[in-house]
């Protein structure tokens, strides 16, 4: 099951008995994901809670996921807005495998948000740059972006285009199970990540701060 990076198992099973109960469609979509090969992908429990009170605070009605895998945070995001705005609440959700995204919408239709999300199986970069050129820009109230790190970069200049001033953007992974503080680790996406951390720390465009929740999510609020 995945877990934030250096949870035991019993504080795990504690944070699942502190936070709010998931709804049955999140717990089979991370029961099943937890078997397959790339489960190591999905968010865990914990961060779906607490991406779902960011969204709350956030009071968000519209959103963008870049990264769907099986559907879990997407799935997590759709159901709070869905209840903060039972009429005009939109996600969309970028993706480019079939595979994995025919089973999200398997999730997302039996917690009944199926209807409110666009999901859209192309690179992210051509749908953020088709939606900031339908005048779209800062239109959306949250984004989530969980996908290749070497282009986080990019998300992150075309998801500040589209946020509305006091939204909030967060990026997963940021810690990438400790490899960052590693400076011997000089991969493309460990590079990536650490310039994304010092691009973001000194962006006056934004707050934000880092956090050790799931793999290290980090949280920028649009000035």
């Amino acid at each position: 099951m995945s877990s934030s990076l250096g949870l035991t198992p019993e504080l795990v099973r504690y944070l699942a008995n502190a936070n709010p109960p998931e709804h049955p469609a999140l717990i089979r979509c991370r029961e099943e994901t937890a078997r397959m090969p790339n489960a190591q992908m999905q968010i865990s429990a914990e961060q779906g809670a607490f991406m779902q009170v960011l969204a709350r605070m956030a009071n968000a009605k519209r959103a963008f996921e870049i990264g769907v895998f099986t559907g879990y945070s997407a799935l997590a995001t759709a159901l709070t807005m869905k209840s903060l705005h039972p009429v005009g609440a939109r996600l969309l959700a970028c993706d480019v495998s079939m595979e994995w995204t025919a089973k999200a919408r398997d999730y997302w239709r039996e917690a009944g948000v199926e209807d409110i999300i666009d999901l859209v199986v192309a690179p992210a970069l051509e749908t953020l740059d088709q939606r900031i050129a339908a005048d779209e820009e800062g239109a959306y109230d949250f984004g989530f972006i969980d996908a290749d790190k070497t282009g986080y970069d990019a998300y992150y200049e075309r998801g500040l285009k589209l946020l509305r001033p006091g939204g909030v953007m967060l990026f997963d992974n940021v810690l990438w199970s400790g490899r960052v503080a590693d400076l011997a680790e000089t991969t493309p996406d460990t590079s990536a990540l650490r310039a994304l951390a010092q691009k973001t720390r000194a962006d006056s465009r934004i707050h934000a701060a880092m956090t050790s929740i799931g793999d290290g999510l980090l949280i920028c609020v649009m000035k």
